[in-house]
This record gives structure tokens, C-alpha cells and sequence, in this order.
């Protein structure tokens, strides 16, 4: 794709994978790890320098388990909470998370989040606004919802990681998942996330929730099909017992495609937005390459 286009980071799934994969021994000179902010800053400059974007955004969980997600489906994210519903996050990442939000404020890229609401509403606000392309960098298969072929929007999908991560439009849906971008997410409530806390149909895996959205549409075409008694008895009577979950967990795993967020300039800065800032961060934390290469980056894509 060419022309003016529109990059949105999912940051934390990004520095969270730049922390789990990126050796702790990297460390400022005072000791502090920074694995995450030099591998975060790395895989922004891959990006940016591989698809030149024109426009940026680092895509911000102001709630990373919003309330009404929790009043909805009350197990959403349970597991990783720690105490008084703070996120359960490695001790060695906490004190970089605000020196990420430093770093990346002295570049100049746009970091936005919206109150109570996950980067996954962002995102698709974002995208849904945009009259550019969009490329969504994630390692969140939920994001798969908002491709749009017609619209020029994909995820760049980094399950697999960053180097070898997948360009997914409809067609790679349908080839791995058996499923179109509109019925993805019935799909990924009747097969459940654990990794969120959502616990799908008992005894409905990946193949047969596909099955189901290809052949009836949706929840709504796959319920009317197991009261018409159309369904094997068995597929009836694990959907009756789902039925509390299969609605309010449809409205948790749907983004939020009209979320607050504010008005902003993406532009992609063709230089660090406050140079001095930058490089003075770059030397007390240690950024070395990473700094190098996302300074490059920029100019180059400008």
C-alpha cells in the first residue's frame, strides 16, 4: 500500500512483548532495566521504516479493565488482577512504563487513550475515523475486527513476533480461521479467550465456533438455528447453558468504535520533537541503537 497512511501501536501489547523478549541485563547506567523502552522504541522504527507511514499514534489503556466490560462479564481479565483491581505487571516493568511515556513524548508521537476505555477502543475509533489507510500493530487477535479490505484497514499481527508478524486482510481470515472480519467476533466469544478471562462455549472450540459463524451468520442466526432444533442436541444444550454469557460477552469483546477520544494531530515527526530531551534520555537510559534507529526512521519516511 502506498500514500498517506495512518500506523496505530497497540503500545502495552508491544512492550509487554519487548519486555518478556528482550534480555533484562539491558540496563541504564544506574541500574534501572530498560529492556522494554529500548525494545518498544525498536519495534516502532521497524515498523515505521518498513510501511512509511504518514500519521502515528501510540494507542494508550487509560483502563486496562474497564468497568463496564467487568459489569458485563464480571471473570474479564480476573485473573491478572493483583490487588485493588491494579493489573498484576512484572515489578521489573513497572518503572519503565512512565519512562516509555517520557521517551516517547520528547519524539513527538502522539500518545492517546480515552477514560475508561482499553487501546483496543482507541484503535478502533481511530480507524474507524480515518480516511487513510490504517495499519493496527497489535499482538491481539481481537483486533482482527476492525479489518476492512473496502477500507484499506489490516492488522499487522505480531502473535508470531514483530520480524515475522502477519499482514491480515479478509482473505487471511477466512484462510486461517474460516471466518470473514464481521463475524469474528462471535467467533471469539463462542471459542472463548482464557488469556482474558472469557470462557467461551464449554465444548466449542476454534473449529466448530467457525462452523457455526460461516453457516448461520452470527449468535443471533446460531441461536434461532438451536431453537428451531436444527443443531445437534448436544450443540443445543452447551448454547442453552451459555446463554447469560453469549450476549454481554459479544458486547466485551466488540470495540468501542465511537470512543471519547480527543482531537489530535498524528502527523509523523520527521525529527524528535524535543531533540535535547531525546538525547539526554537516550544517554541516561541507555538507548543506544534503538535511539539511533528510530531518529533514522523518522527522516527517512520524511
Amino acid at each position: 500500500m502506498t500514500g498517506p497512511g495512518l500506523m496505530l501501536f497497540d503500545t502495552a501489547s508491544l512492550y509487554f512483548r519487548a519486555f518478556h523478549g528482550i534480555p533484562s541485563s539491558l540496563r541504564a547506567p544506574d541500574g534501572r532495566p530498560v529492556n522494554a523502552v529500548r525494545g518498544l522504541l525498536d519495534f516502532i522504527a521497524r515498523f515505521v521504516a518498513d510501511y512509511s507511514p504518514t500519521q502515528v499514534a501510540c494507542c494508550w489503556d487509560e483502563a486496562w479493565r474497564p468497568a463496564w466490560r467487568v459489569a458485563l462479564v464480571p471473570s474479564y481479565k480476573a485473573h491478572r488482577v493483583d490487588h485493588d483491581d491494579v493489573e498484576r505487571v512484572p515489578e521489573d516493568l513497572v518503572g519503565q512504563v512512565p519512562l516509555i511515556r517520557e521517551v516517547l513524548d520528547a519524539l513527538g508521537l502522539a500518545v492517546i487513550g480515552a477514560a475508561d476505555c482499553e487501546a483496543d477502543d482507541v484503535i478502533g475509533t481511530l480507524a474507524t475515523r480515518s480516511a487513510v489507510r490504517v495499519d493496527v500493530v497489535t499482538g491481539d487477535r481481537d483486533l482482527f475486527q476492525l479489518v476492512d479490505d473496502a477500507r484499506g484497514v489490516r492488522v499487522l499481527y505480531c502473535g508470531r513476533g514483530v520480524a515475522n508478524h502477519d499482514r491480515v486482510d479478509a482473505a487471511w481470515l477466512r484462510a486461517k480461521y474460516g471466518v470473514d472480519p464481521g463475524g469474528y467476533v462471535d467467533y471469539a466469544v463462542l471459542r472463548g479467550d482464557p488469556s482474558d478471562g472469557l470462557p467461551g462455549v464449554a465444548g466449542i472450540g476454534e473449529k466448530t465456533a467457525a462452523k457455526l459463524v460461516a453457516e448461520y451468520g452470527g449468535l443471533d442466526g446460531i441461536v434461532a438455528a438451536a431453537d428451531a432444533g436444527r443443531l445437534p442436541s448436544t450443540l443445543t444444550v452447551r448454547l442453552k447453558a451459555a446463554m447469560d454469557y453469549l450476549g454481554p460477552a459479544s458486547e466485551v469483546v466488540a470495540v468501542d468504535r465511537d470512543a471519547p477520544v480527543a482531537e489530535r494531530d498524528l502527523s509523523l515527526p520527521s525529527a524528535p520533537r524535543d531533540r535535547v530531551r531525546f538525547a539526554a534520555l537516550a544517554e541516561e537510559l541507555n538507548l543506544g541503537g534503538p535511539a539511533e534507529r528510530i531518529v533514522k526512521a523518522l527522516a527517512a519516511t520524511a
